[in-house]
């Protein structure tokens, strides 16, 4: 039986959930087979017992029917029947979570029988909800659409052939519905052509653009919203884009749903990355400004935790723009969002990246000589910062040392693509040329310089600080 649908679904029902469904198969309105009901309680037991030892359908058989001999077109008949309620009953779990939808279908059941002393009643419950919805994503105007589409059809019933129709609140909010989808669809698939090359058919999305531009549904969130996204992808050397989307996040950017939000605000930040990468300083502020918008919407928390990766680059980026005491704050504030398992070793990096940046050396020493990172890139970033720390505090036998020992990892590593791997060995062969370079020796100063001109296409690890290093001896 584990290896049953039926079976694997359950598996993903904690108690409570267990405990609601129970509910829900006894409930004579839903079910009347008792049989089902019996066959759940058996699973359950099994899985909240920790699916000891193997479960077989007749073993469950004869505790069902335990005067009967098996019978295999039966019981498949009563899983696939169990199946079906429990796919009823998600699907009456997601129905109770949205009034909006009991609402509207109030309406529409009430037009069907011609209730119509309910009317307004369950017209204007159906706008309250409405209304008092958080959010402002395409789906509500959906939802206001169908509203108000059910109420067209009740006035219909009353016969009232003078009266003014809703059409324009239909028609509107059908457009707002359509153009909100139409845009945020288009925008994931621009998102995805910048990692990979599919081809999508995406049909009228000239003309809806041409129209939004027109009438502009500044007013309408998801269609504003997605405009500017939109707008970033086509033309992303124009920055104004970019601001206005910022601006209407500052305005809007609480009407959006988690999922939403983290799509909408991602973004920005890889637009910001882009620009980084161009080298416009511009925007490393910006990037900082939405990774802190991220944070205070707990939209970088997965299940309550906080990537280390994050966690690093929100640390790097601080750092800098010279944020030293936001940053300070940050890792104490932040660290218990951690995965525990990771949290030591990310504190401590980040800690000691802090304190390189301030040049208290000492600290960065006591943080990381004695730490061995288990993960190979906060490996090589640490013994990359405790390299330059050595120079910077003239220590020059442990530097030497570190850099055999560091250059024995990369080979004892060969995973390591061989790119990666000579970022690492350019730092540590032109730091030792530096060590060796007598104040003043000018020739050699312009042998070293013009060796990581030559090399920096190819990569060198920490090149900014390795040129400033170089500039000192001018």
């Amino acid at each position: 039986m584990q290896n049953s649908k039926l079976y694997s679904i359950l598996e993903d029902f904690n108690k409570y959930e267990q405990n609601r469904l129970k509910k829900f198969l006894l409930s004579p309105y839903f079910n009347r087979n008792e049989a089902l009901v019996l066959i759940f309680d058996i699973l359950t037991d099994h899985i909240n017992a920790g699916n000891q030892g193997e479960i077989f359908k007749e073993e469950i058989w004869e505790q069902v029917y335990p005067e009967s001999n098996y019978d295999d077109v039966l019981f498949r008949k009563n899983c696939s029947d169990l199946l079906k309620l429990i796919e009823n009953f998600l699907a009456q779990q997601v129905y109770e979570e949205n009034p909006i939808h009991q609402a509207t279908y109030l309406i529409e059941a009430v037009g069907r029988r011609k209730l119509e002393r309910l009317f307004n009643s369950t017209m204007k419950t159906a706008r309250r909800l409405s209304n008092q919805q958080p959010f402002r994503t395409a789906s509500y105007y959906l939802a206001q659409y169908q509203v108000e589409r059910n109420f067209y059809d009740l006035m219909e019933l009353e016969h009232d052939r003078t009266a003014k129709r809703n059409v324009e609140e239909i028609l509107n909010n059908l457009d707002r519905f359509y153009l909100g989808e139409k845009l945020r669809y288009s925008c994931s698939v621009l998102s995805q052509q910048s990692l990979v090359s599919h081809e999508y058919k995406l049909l009228f999305l000239d003309e809806i653009t041409s129209h939004i531009e027109k009438y502009k549904f500044e007013e309408v969130p998801p269609v504003a919203v997605y405009y500017q996204i939109y707008l970033t992808y086509i033309d992303p050397e124009n920055t104004i884009h970019y601001f206005k989307l910022i601006e209407l996040l500052n305005k809007y950017g609480d009407l959006f749903p988690r999922n939403e939000a983290e799509f909408i605000y991602t973004t920005a930040l890889n637009y910001c990355i882009k620009k980084l990468n161009q080298g416009s300083r511009q925007f490393l502020e910006e990037y900082f400004n939405v990774f802190v918008i991220l944070l205070e919407k707990e939209l970088l928390l997965t299940d309550g935790e906080l990537s280390p990766w994050h966690f690093r680059n929100i640390v790097v980026i601080a750092l800098r723009l010279d944020k030293y005491d936001w940053t300070e704050n940050f890792i104490n504030n932040y660290k218990s969002y951690l995965p525990e398992s990771m949290r030591e070793n990310a504190v401590s990096f980040n800690l000691a990246q802090l304190y390189f940046s301030q040049k208290k050396f000492d600290k960065v020493i006591e943080l990381l000589r004695t730490v061995d990172y288990e993960d190979f890139t906060y490996n090589l970033n640490s013994k990359t910062m405790l390299l330059s720390t050595y120079y910077e505090i003239d220590e020059i036998e442990p530097l030497y040392s570190l850099m055999d020992s560091f250059r024995t990892y990369l080979n004892r590593h060969k995973n390591f693509p061989a790119s990666r791997r000579s970022l690492y060995t350019n730092l540590i062969k032109f730091t030792k040329q530096l060590t060796k370079i007598i104040p003043g020796d000018k020739k050699a100063l312009e042998k070293l310089k013009k060796e990581v001109e030559e090399a920096e296409p190819k990569g060198i690890a920490s090149i900014t600080w390795l040129k400033e290093k170089i500039a000192e001896l001018e």
